[in-house]
């Protein structure tokens, strides 16, 4: 983790400082040994006054008791002894947001409801988009349970889901498709809300990857559909054609940004970043 060496065009650099960034690890190894910091000195030493203490990599949510203005300074401090970078630490209050969920007490109860920023643009997939249907019945539906799950107040869940609707009919949607959808993920949540959801996945034991014809393409909207294509196997090779069964895997087409914004620049290009640099370090050594 102190020695990641990284690319840029023809040149080759190491990082200095700090764990090694792009890493899959560099996540778990921050949660981890922060983790002992926290263990060690800050849950030990203010568990008096720590009534709920949760984090997400670096996003901490806590219940802080009524106390001493000195313990609060002094768990601030404390928080801050680890590391080169610094918490930003809110005033206690009894409201807050935490990632994308708004947190509230209200009486003697904790309110919550969907926290979405400003700025936020809502580029959902277009309708013209080449991703399969299932993404798409996918996402909507997951955006329903989350909103369901979020929101104490049906009015808010209401509103936002409202709202949610409405961006996918400015994004071109037809609100005859979307309603078709979200009727699909209310039926998930009656029968998740009343124990009767239940999904069984049967694995064939005596079936190996050998034995299973693999089909795979790009998925195109105007291509042949996958029940279409199953229906002419079962009627034309099942049986004959020596496997036990035939499964579809498809993947997505290329984004425009994955083409026109790469994160590598093109090998065989004339321009290399090693002359640029040198040519600035030349340029200032000389200015100098």
């Amino acid at each position: 983790m102190k020695n990641n060496v990284f690319t840029f065009g023809d040149t080759f650099w190491l990082q200095l400082k700090g764990t090694a960034m792009g890493t899959p690890a560099a996540p778990l190894y921050s949660i981890i040994t922060f983790g002992m910091h926290e263990n060690r000195h800050i849950l030990n030493q203010f568990q008096r006054n720590i009534f709920y203490y949760k984090r997400y990599i670096d996003d901490i949510l806590g219940i802080w008791l009524e106390s001493s203005e000195l313990d609060w300074q002094n768990f601030k401090a404390t928080l801050n002894q680890f590391g080169s970078l610094k918490w930003n630490i809110e005033d206690l209050t009894t409201s807050t947001t935490f990632l994308d969920l708004h947190i509230s007490i209200q009486r003697d109860t904790i309110h919550t409801s969907t926290f979405q920023k400003p700025m936020n643009l809502y580029t959902y997939i277009p309708p013209l988009s080449a991703h399969p249907n299932s993404c798409f019945k996918g996402f909507i539906t997951g955006e329903i349970l989350r909103y369901w799950s979020q929101n104490s107040d049906k009015q808010d869940f209401v509103s936002i889901t409202s709202q949610f609707i409405q961006r996918l009919v400015n994004r071109g949607h037809p609100l005859q498709e979307i309603i078709k959808y979200i009727k699909s993920a209310a039926i998930s949540i009656d029968k998740t809300a009343t124990g009767t959801y239940n999904r069984s996945i049967t694995i064939n034991e005596n079936t190996n990857n050998d034995e299973t014809l693999y089909i795979h393409w790009r998925h195109h909207p105007y291509d042949i559909p996958k029940q279409t294509l199953r229906n002419t196997y079962n009627n034309t090779l099942k049986g004959i054609d020596g496997f036990a069964q035939m499964r579809i895997a498809t993947s997505r087409q290329k984004k425009i940004r994955e083409i026109l914004c790469r994160s590598q620049l093109d090998p065989e290009h004339d321009i290399k970043v090693s002359n640029i640099l040198n040519a600035l370090i030349d340029q200032t050594g000389n200015s100098n």
